[in-house]
């Protein structure tokens, strides 16, 4: 391809250059768009896809040149070097760069400078109609060039970087590419400063995250941890007949419990739509089988198999699985402190869960449903029951609010599980609040403080004082008390008269262990250090 010879505009073509428009086309333009494309462009086809924006270059009425952009190519391996982002970035944040797919002069228009003229006056404007029309930005842009037709010309002159050749190959179907042994160059142009490194950082820019929250879930969890998984969950007994074991229930439950992870939270749909991102690798690993009808391909799960599967999965043994999973991945549970709380569920009819966590780590320990017409009291008494069965929590603190400070939550936590615990109390537990606001003064009590002296009269060392009452300007009107397995003579005598520990007895006869406190005993502290 011989170099065409270069020359300056003349004076009416440099008054074209200087007063042309670029502007979007209108939708009664499209098909005028299209048919000059089809007729006109050395590709002969106008086939765009995702989001698109198609700009006309005019003056004074007339046509001079179009350019259209769409949705970027899904994977470059030059561009994506180039930015250096991972395969994930890479799919969740695609949406921020745009693709030139064509740029045409039309016949006749063919005046110097022209082609960089309207690429100039394009970009400028963009970023903002691309905000404007589809709600976020565009932030860098991409092109093919053949070399057998173009030299790039354009493109280098509007500052656009080479990053050499493709590798020949064309996206053909969803999953399939074909190779054409055509390769073409990669052009690329950043429009805003830094765009490549503000791409690949861990969190994107406010204006630019709005992308990665349009984008559905997609199961990028590797096929050996999803085997691993899978293994755990096969201790669960199917209770489904033969006929359904196409998808078996331990990869079912597998994949149910990525989509929640990968954040797939509003029900069968979604997670029908989830299991359509799986490869076939992926599926093996599931360990679903192959059906004759689909060509021996394996197949993902549809709605209506999600709707079945809820119906008669053992909990129980659903979370024993689970945590051993768990304990495999991340090891033995190091917590020492337990968190208990519950939360209703949303879109549903009354159903509530009281979960247990490691307050440290954040880490999963079990939950338990709470039963009809009853609350959550109930619910937590039965998982730290279950709870203790697959760990011992002597020595560990159980974290719970106010609806939990009942004198049945204490005897369990002190003397059947040998654990501590830390409760909130609030100014509606008249009684027990003005016991713990009385012992909260600002003289020291009994067994520590100032009453434990040594003989000199000076305090021995590692006596504590009294929290003092809440300073002002706090509300007083909520507090945490502490107690732990330390004094079981005052519960045995409690029991001996026929009744359960009174939450004042362990108040000031339990020391907490888990140096929450000053000293053995209750304290309590303003509402505003509890986050209540």
């Amino acid at each position: 391809m011989s170099k065409p010879k270069f020359r300056r505009p003349e004076p009416s073509e440099q008054q074209i250059l200087e007063h042309l428009t670029v502007r979007p086309i209108t939708a009664q333009e499209r098909r005028r768009f299209d048919a000059l494309m089809v007729e006109h462009h050395y590709l002969k086809s106008h086939s765009l896809v995702g989001e698109q924006l198609c700009y006309v270059a005019t003056y004074r009425g007339q046509w001079l040149a179009l350019s259209s952009w769409c949705a970027a190519a899904r994977y470059l391996k030059g561009r994506d070097q180039f930015i250096g982002w991972s395969p994930e970035q890479c799919r969740r944040r695609r949406a921020l760069l745009a693709n030139n797919a064509r740029f045409l002069i039309l016949p006749c228009q063919h005046l110097p400078n022209l082609a960089s003229r309207v690429m100039k006056l394009v970009l400028q404007r963009l970023c903002q109609d691309w905000q404007q029309r589809f709600k976020h930005p565009i932030v860098l842009v991409e092109t093919f060039v053949d070399p057998r037709q173009f030299r790039g010309t354009t493109y280098r002159c509007s500052g656009w970087t080479e990053l050499g050749l493709t590798q020949g190959w064309a996206r053909h179907a969803k999953d399939f590419y074909i190779q054409h042994d055509q390769p073409k160059q990669l052009w690329i142009k950043s429009l805003v400063k830094n765009a490549p490194k503000k791409l690949r950082a861990a969190t994107l820019p406010p204006a630019w995250a709005l992308v990665e929250n349009k984008v559905k879930p997609h199961c990028s969890t590797k096929s050996a941890e999803l085997k691993t998984l899978t293994d755990h969950l096969a201790r669960i007994p199917e209770y489904r007949s033969s006929h359904a074991l196409g998808y078996p229930l331990a990869g079912l439950l597998t994949l149910i419990a990525v989509a929640t992870f990968c954040g797939v939270v509003r029900g069968k749909k979604d997670l029908a739509q989830f299991a359509s991102t799986l490869s076939q690798a992926q599926m093996r690993a599931l360990r679903f089988r192959r059906r004759p009808k689909h060509n021996g391909k394996l197949s993902p799960p549809g709605v209506t198999t999600f709707f079945r599967i809820f119906n008669e999965v053992d909990e129980v043994a659903l979370e024993l699985a689970l945590l051993a999973w768990q304990d495999q991945v991340l090891g033995p549970v190091q917590d020492t402190i337990i968190a208990v709380d519950g939360k209703k569920l949303r879109h549903s009819q009354g159903g509530e869960l009281v979960s247990a966590l490691g307050a440290q780590s954040g880490r999963w320990l079990g939950t338990v449903r709470t039963p009809d017409k009853t609350n959550e009291i109930t619910a937590a008494r039965t998982l730290l029951e279950r709870l203790s069965q697959r760990e011992e929590l002597s020595g560990k603190v159980v974290v719970l609010d106010a609806l939990h400070t009942h004198q049945e939550t204490a005897r369990l936590i002190v003397q059947e599980l040998g654990a501590d615990y830390l409760f909130t109390v609030k100014a509606n537990q008249e009684t027990l609040h003005k016991t713990v606001s009385g012992l909260l003064s600002a003289r020291s009590f009994s067994p520590c403080g100032s009453g434990a002296q040594g003989t000199d009269g000076a305090e021995e060392p590692g006596t504590a004082r009294a929290t003092p009452t809440a300073p002002p300007g706090h509300d007083p009107g909520a507090g945490l008390l502490c107690g732990g397995p330390t004094d079981r003579g005052t519960l045995q005598h409690d029991e001996q008269k026929g009744h359960g520990p009174d939450p004042e007895n362990l108040a000031a006869h339990h020391q907490c262990r888990s140096g929450c406190v000053a000293g053995p005993g209750v304290t309590a502290v303003p509402s505003s250090l509890l986050g209540d």
